[in-house]
């Protein structure tokens, strides 16, 4: 896409922009809401397997420092029991780093969407242009990032003052604490302090996300110029669009005269319009339109009839009924069936009449009921 001034991207991306960013790997994405993620979950975490996970640990702490001086002396055996320590420790933490897993997993997903794209993994060596990276840091996108980090910081630091100075005294009573209670108490407060400032980066979180959607829509705005490129290779240039249709136009139009000379009556206005019919009652239920037209396609389709034989019937409410409720194709409505009746045995009388050379009937005065 052409990078144009923001003043001339004003129209909002498109559908087809906004795929195209997804594919490169662009989409909006959060760090403040993975971060207050990521912290609430791990405070309720140690909340909800504290107390299972510090007995698992403590238990592998008691394995792992249970061995005989042979075992000391022998470096191949002190690996092995490293191993089982560090497998057990794993194991034991491994709920809570499912939570946190999850929570970083989910996190950006709820405002970007799961995306893959091997483009955004390849190398962008413009970024590495020391002006450029100088306008960046002193855009406007650069400057709601400094008043982010500010504001963060803020939030956090008042957030840890206060925890610091109203449990205070609950971290000096670990240490006269027996170890298992005093570190399922460590955990418990731990959790508690993440929680809390989990709550603190929910409140950033809640500021920075329509801040981030709006920031994603901004930079994809197209201007009204490449709205119109991006529609000509969707669409097709229109001028080129206009001459396929007048193209196909005239070959439906010479289509639809070569089923002139097959029909069987042409009834007219008799110089607006003219509708051209045909009845075959072993194959058809009621009467085909096979080609209708106004002014002068109703005066071509007049002259074909004449030059091929084909009978005219000038009936001016047939005519208009057939014309606006009928298209190529299309058997007559049943409302037509009695006018159409009286104008295909007014067409068989004058064969009839030319046949036994007779005089040809009077065309009958025929009624078209109201819709």
């Amino acid at each position: 896409m052409a990078e144009n001034d923001d003043t001339e991207r004003t129209e909002s991306p498109t559908q087809r922009r906004l795929d195209k960013a997804r594919e490169e790997g662009q989409v909006p994405r959060s760090r403040d809401l993975s971060a207050a993620a990521v912290t609430l979950a791990g405070g309720i975490g140690l909340y909800l397997v504290g107390h299972a996970m510090t007995g698992h640990l403590l238990g592998v702490l008691r394995d792992s420092l249970n061995f005989t001086r042979a075992d000391a002396l022998d470096p191949a055996r002190m690996f092995i029991i490293l191993g089982r320590a560090a497998t057990g420790a794993g194991l034991a933490m491994a709920p809570l780093f499912g939570i946190l897993l999850t929570a970083a997993i989910l996190a950006p997903l709820a405002i970007g969407g799961w995306t893959f794209s091997p483009a955004a993994l390849a190398p962008k060596w413009e970024r590495l242009d020391p002006i450029s990276g100088i306008g960046r840091v002193f855009s406007i996108r650069g400057a709601l990032e400094l008043l982010k980090s500010l504001a963060r910081f803020s939030v956090i630091a008042v957030i840890a003052i206060v925890l610091l100075r109203h449990q205070i005294h609950e971290f000096d009573s670990l240490a006269r604490q027996p170890i298992n209670a005093g570190i399922v108490h460590a955990f418990a407060l731990c959790g508690f302090a993440l929680i809390a400032l989990g709550g603190g980066l929910v409140v950033i979180a809640a500021v920075d996300v329509p801040l981030t959607l709006w920031q994603h829509n901004r930079q994809l705005r197209m201007s009204r110029e490449e709205i119109r490129e991006e529609s000509k290779d969707t669409e097709g240039n229109p001028e080129i669009r206009g001459r396929v249709r007048r193209v196909q136009q005239a070959m439906a139009r010479r289509r639809m005269m070569q089923e002139v000379k097959k029909a069987d009556v042409i009834v007219t206005n008799p110089t607006h319009y003219a509708v051209a019919l045909r009845y075959d009652e072993k194959r058809m239920r009621a009467p085909v339109v096979v080609a209708k037209g106004a002014d002068l396609i109703a005066l071509r389709i007049r002259e074909i009839g004449l030059e091929h034989g084909v009978p005219t019937v000038e009936a001016p409410p047939v005519a208009r009924a057939l014309f606006a409720h009928c298209e190529l194709g299309d058997e007559i409505p049943a409302q037509l069936y009695s006018a159409v009746a009286q104008v295909l045995t007014y067409v068989y009388q004058l064969r009839t009449a030319r046949r036994y050379n007779a005089t040809p009937p009077p065309p009958p005065d025929i009624k078209v009921p109201e819709a």
